[in-house]
């Protein structure tokens, strides 16, 4: 099994990053791929999960070794495959997910694409009390903003990023303008912190 791929960033599209490592490129299906943009042209681990199957291998890619993981947990749930996961983990983090499954939160998993009631409560089901080592102490509540010194510049930049990815990911420039209003409200933040912001936001709407 392919633990993880470390190379130069050699391609970035909709839903995959292309990773050359020693001459031999690795196409990898990432939840959001422009989570990478930043390391274009630069050497880049992503953690893989190596789909099998007997007409198929895929490899798909984390920036975080417990997306991968929950990516793995996901596949073990009934009425979930590959292409739900990925949706799952490419709108929300890991700590507010386990949150929502320890809270059986039925109405805030059936706003994931491809979630309805039925996989909602066999995700409950299934997830639940296996997932706690990933939420946050109390003391340390998991956040979407990390404290950093940013200057404007920087933050128009990462925010370009996030705005753009958000487009790739099918988001109508009406949609994008009005969730870059509230993301402006923000004063830190990295380009993967306002994808997954700018994401459940559109969810709400």
């Amino acid at each position: 099994m392919i633990a993880y791929v470390k190379g130069q960033l050699t391609a970035i599209d909709d839903t995959s990053v292309a990773v050359e490592v020693s001459g031999v490129g690795y196409e990898v299906l990432c939840p959001n791929p422009f989570y990478f943009q930043d390391k274009m042209n630069k050497e880049v681990k992503i953690h893989t999960y190596h789909y099998v199957r007997e007409d198929q291998q895929t490899l798909f890619g984390f920036q975080k070794k417990e997306d991968k993981q929950l990516f793995a947990q996901l596949l073990n749930v009934s009425g979930i495959g590959p292409k739900g996961a990925l949706a799952i983990l490419g709108t929300v983090s890991v700590p507010q997910f386990v949150s929502a499954i320890e809270q059986e939160d039925e109405k805030y998993l059936t706003k994931f694409p491809g979630v309805g009631k039925k996989t909602a409560r066999q995700m409950i089901l299934d997830l639940k009390g296996k997932l706690i080592v990933w939420l946050p102490d109390e003391e340390n509540e998991d956040t979407i903003f990390y404290q950093e010194d940013l200057t404007s510049k920087e933050k128009q930049a990462r925010m370009d990023d996030a705005i753009e990815a958000l487009k790739a990911l099918g988001y109508t420039d009406k949609e994008v303008k009005l969730v870059r209003t509230e993301l402006e409200k923000a004063k830190e933040g990295s380009v993967d912190d306002f994808v997954r912001q700018g994401l459940q936001l559109l969810m709400k709407n």
